[in-house]
């Protein structure tokens, strides 16, 4: 139940390019008659279905600020503080309802399913997607799909893709091939191929982006890239140009771990924001002079594709059961190509 007080949340993309990562964000504005009150105790009456040992981990890991300032959990919550909270993993509700939606599903065995994820589609339920999710999906589906951490959460998943972006997921029906598929994804032997259409043309044809991802210092909602240290994730990501269209490219990532928002945080540390991400800015005119007949030929791109241009294109890995090494390949989505069709004829 929220109270009063809670006058805003914040939510970032709740699902993630290969990640085991996802967060929520609340803020909260302390009310000016509150009495003096833990900081732990306060946050329990105000975030449902989150432990107070979350809270408290949440609060020594700096995840819990108070006036954009770390705090002890001792702490007391003043009149007029504000509040900001990062989980690690979100307040849910226990129960997943099973939803029939349609699936576009690429292979299916005993063990394992893969699927095509339509942009648009959340992975997992969150706060505001509590319905209409793959997970919801899958559980009308699927019967018993394999849960982790004690049974909480995640139903056969071992990893995400951002709910804008396209593309191919591989979902474990059994608890074996959860640890088999899990393992291999810890261990960076999962083949993962991504297409991005980005602003600009990189000065080399392919090379290795490589540099710690964690939240972005100035805004939550974002990740930045860092150097090697302690802050943030290591991350590396290999990029190839495929085909390059005087202003944009399309390129192929290869991801060798998966944060969130690896490629869009990577492209943009190099200087090319994936097409039309909005969280990025790459939404706006980056390359090219940003008026006339040009400029309503990238508007009309924009409301063609008004998501990131980042498909999920193909997933290879070793069968939990088989041992064979199976690789999967989809075809661009609509959107996508329709847009791509666009820069290929254009000639500015």
């Amino acid at each position: 139940m929220y109270l009063n007080n809670v006058v805003d949340y914040i939510e970032t993309d709740n699902s993630t390019e290969d990640s085991d990562e996802l967060y929520e964000h609340y803020r909260i504005v302390v009310d000016g008659g509150q009495a003096l009150l833990r900081l732990d105790k306060f946050l329990m009456d105000r975030l449902p279905n989150v432990t107070r040992n979350k809270l408290q981990g949440a609060i020594r890991s700096e995840s819990v600020q108070v006036n954009q300032k770390p705090v002890k959990v001792s702490y007391k919550v003043k009149p007029k503080d504000v509040i900001t909270v990062t989980l690690a993993e979100p307040p849910r509700e226990t129960d997943i309802v099973p939803e029939n939606i349609p699936l576009d599903i690429v292979y299916e065995d005993e063990e394992l399913l893969l699927v095509n994820k339509p942009a648009g589609m959340v992975v997992h339920p969150a706060y505001n997607n509590w319905n209409g999710t793959l997970v919801n999906a899958l559980t009308y589906y699927l019967q018993n799909l394999p849960t982790t951490r004690n049974g909480e959460g995640r139903p056969g998943l071992v990893h995400r893709i951002d709910k804008d972006t396209s593309g191919l997921l591989v979902i474990a029906k059994t608890e074996y091939s959860m640890a088999f598929l899990a393992k291999q994804f810890f261990d960076h032997s999962i083949e993962r191929t991504y297409y991005a259409l980005v602003w600009g043309v990189p000065k080399e044809e392919s090379g290795t982006i490589a540099g710690h991802v964690g939240r972005s210092v100035k805004d939550r909602k974002v990740m930045a890239v860092y150097p090697a240290g302690d802050y943030g994730k290591h991350a590396v990501t290999h990029y190839k140009v495929l085909q390059s269209f005087k202003y944009v490219s399309l390129v192929q990532c290869n991801l060798e771990t998966g944060r969130t928002h690896q490629i869009r945080a990577h492209m943009k540390h190099i200087g090319h924001p994936l097409f039309s991400d909005a969280t990025y800015g790459g939404d706006k005119i980056l390359c090219g002079a940003p008026n006339g007949t040009y400029k309503a030929f990238v508007e009309n791109a924009f409301k063609l594709m008004p998501r990131q241009a980042l498909h999920a294109k193909s997933l290879g890995f070793v069968h939990p059961t088989t041992k064979e090494l199976l690789q999967f390949n989809s075809e661009l989505p609509e959107d996508f190509q329709a847009v791509l069709d666009k820069w290929k004829i254009y000639e500015g």
